[in-house]
């Protein structure tokens, strides 16, 4: 039986639905015809009916609409705020605010929504919800953003004087570039008139110029002396631009371009400098630097030309910039090209280059845009990594000895323990029978050469010598961090950090330990192939034990799957190898370390505790001594 609750809530959903049935003809071109999505939603969240905007916006058809509850239109980041201000309107309130909504098909929609409450015999008893798409719209304001803090970081940062003023003349706006060529700062200046800064012999022209401008919408150019704080004055060249209201063509500001040409010949020797700078940066850059525009290559320093066995600069100008790529990167290097043409740099990728002589090396390659000889160019670095790459062959090499080593240690154990048997059992069959003694020679042979193979593996299964050292575990994080970083952002993955001290030194072979983090880091970011974030926290254990923390969010193991972390050969991988936990907890043990491991549904924590390094204490002087 119903409780006083449901048969109030019954009741007030009843009187909802009446009032709709008999009002809802009288604003039936209101609520069907509506751009804006419009819904009826009664006390407890549940739609009751929805206009055809909302059908629209929502994907669902009108009957399914009216099995829906509040909360299955939101994500559930939005929920807790989207009840919040429905119950303020239950409560009577009218209610705006931003949201996002989820459609059938799974996709964001920004609405602005109203929730008008519906008042039926002084009672509350539903809540008409109006919501506006506003998802082109927060694009557009974010475009907006974008473009005017970019005009900020310019107006902030150019070294010419940049003045907005309104129609009168008076300072609305002057870039920070004011203190430095005038003396004045930015308030002493705001609500002036700009008039009042120029030189009485030249106001006359700057006026006329600057009406001129005004009436035309035209750009106006002038030269006239404009007077600096400590009372002398300077000769400056302004370009006066309107700002014109696209609508009405009425100009609503002018801003003007100022420009110190009193020091020209200082302004130009400087310049020179700067441009003498940039070519000796360039020059001896250990990386090799192409400027190129268009196809053709305009400039190469020395290291590109040796990079490509060039005798001579002239050999790799005369050339087209597709000419040192590789065939099969040419559509790539023209997309990349087009990007840095348009305004925007590239990060490094991995190309194919051919030398003079016709042989491949492997180098990294970035656009970035620059002007040359005062027009657009490409500035392309390229840097050689084929040292890298053989330094990661040795890599993969070594981690191949190591599995190799572990695969020859199990077969080892594996033989001999049923080989030990074996010759006791042949040795007291020896004594006890006469015949064929030379049988039992022959077989003794055998078995003491699978001894000898044996040994053999055993020291291909020997590990290496560990080298010690006093190591900055937070460095050697952060330059793990680094390797790893690349493959991270590749599959959507953040790595955070979380550092409790800045004091963890270690002693151990750093680059085994390396070993074990790249491994952990590794395993956490393929457990995340939709992304997600991986947490590495260092902190204290006690007195002399660093504890380190690696947590992902990932979808976590199984506990069967969990309890055999770290056996031989048992890998969830397809083409795994199943001695990347085996060999990291063995590096560990090396180290004096403990490793654990936990896992849910939330994700996988791993826990590394090692022993911190140890200083030397000065001993306190005995009593009585100095």
């Amino acid at each position: 039986m119903n409780g006083p609750v449901e048969a109030i809530k019954s009741e007030k959903r009843m009187l909802l639905i009446k009032y709709l049935d008999d009002n809802i003809s009288r604003c039936e071109t209101l609520f069907n015809c509506n751009k804006d999505s419009m819904f009826i939603l009664d006390i407890e969240g549940h739609v009751v009916q929805g206009n055809p905007a909302f059908v629209k916006i929502s994907g669902y058809a009108a009957e399914e609409a009216k099995q829906l509850k509040l909360q299955f239109l939101f994500p559930i980041d939005h929920v807790n705020k989207v009840f919040h201000h429905f119950h303020k309107a239950v409560l009577g309130q009218f209610q705006n605010f931003d949201c996002k909504m989820t459609n059938k098909g799974g996709i964001l929609v920004d609405l602005n929504v109203t929730n008008i409450p519906i008042s039926v015999e002084d009672q509350i008893v539903g809540v008409c919800v109006v919501a506006r798409d506003i998802t082109e719209l927060k694009r557009k304001k974010e475009e907006v953003r974008k473009i005017e803090e970019m005009q900020r970081i310019l107006t902030d940062n150019v070294l010419d004087l940049i003045i907005s003023t309104n129609l009168q003349g008076e300072i609305l706006y002057v870039s920070p570039s004011c203190e430095h060529i005038l003396g004045y700062t930015s308030d002493e200046v705001i609500k002036q008139n700009v008039l009042t800064f120029i030189h009485p012999d030249d106001t006359k022209k700057a006026y006329m110029n600057r009406k001129k401008c005004i009436s035309s919408l035209k750009n106006g150019r002038s030269c006239y002396r404009i007077r600096k704080k400590g009372g002398n004055y300077i000769w400056v060249e302004s370009l006066c631009k309107p700002v014109i209201d696209p609508e009405t063509l009425h100009v609503l500001e002018v801003v003007s371009v100022i420009r110190d040409i009193s020091k020209q010949t200082k302004v130009e020797e400087d310049a020179k400098k700067i441009e003498d700078t940039y070519r000796d940066l360039v020059e001896y850059s250990p990386d090799a630097v192409f400027i190129a525009r268009g196809n053709k290559i305009l400039f190469i320093n020395e290291t590109g030309a040796r990079l490509l066995g060039a005798t001579k600069k002239a050999d790799i100008l005369k050339k087209k910039i597709l000419d040192i790529f590789h065939p099969d990167y040419h559509e790539m290097a023209k997309k990349r090209n087009s990007i840095v043409s348009s305004g925007d740099a590239t990060e490094f990728y991995e190309y194919k280059l051919i030398r003079l002589d016709g042989t491949v090396l492997i180098a990294e390659v970035k656009g970035i845009p620059t002007i040359f000889k005062n027009k657009p160019a490409r500035h392309i670095i390229f840097r050689d990594i084929t040292e890298r790459k053989k330094t990661q062959e040795l890599l993969l090499n070594s981690e191949k000895l190591n599995v190799a080593g572990q695969l020859a240690a199990g077969i080892a154990h594996e033989v001999r323990n049923p080989l030990t048997a074996i010759k006791g059992f042949l040795q007291l069959m020896e004594s006890q029978v006469d015949n064929n003694k030379p049988y039992f020679g022959i077989i003794q042979s055998e078995i003491d050469r699978i001894e000898l193979i044996l040994s053999e593996l055993l020291v291909l299964a020997k590990p290496h010598e560990l080298k010690f050292e006093i190591v900055d575990l937070i460095s050697l994080i952060e330059s793990v961090k680094t390797l790893i970083n690349t493959q991270a952002i590749m599959n959507g993955v953040h790595i955070e950090t979380i550092y409790n001290s800045k004091n963890f030194t270690i002693k151990c072979d750093k680059n085994q330990l390396k070993q074990v983090f790249i491994n952990i880091l590794k395993n956490a970011i393929e457990a995340m192939p939709t992304g997600g974030t991986v947490t590495i926290e260092l902190k204290k254990h006690s007195f002399n034990k660093v504890k380190l923390i690696i947590k992902d969010t990932g979808e976590g193991m199984p506990q069967d799957i969990l309890r055999r972390l770290g056996e031989p050969f048992f890998t969830t991988k397809e083409d795994g190898t199943g001695l990347g936990i085996m060999i990291s907890k063995q590096i560990v043990e090396n180290h004096d370390g403990t490793i654990h491991f936990w896992s849910d549904q939330k994700g996988t924590i791993i826990e590394v505790i090692l022993p911190m390094a140890k200083h030397k204490q000065v001993r306190p002087p005995m009593n009585g001594s100095t």
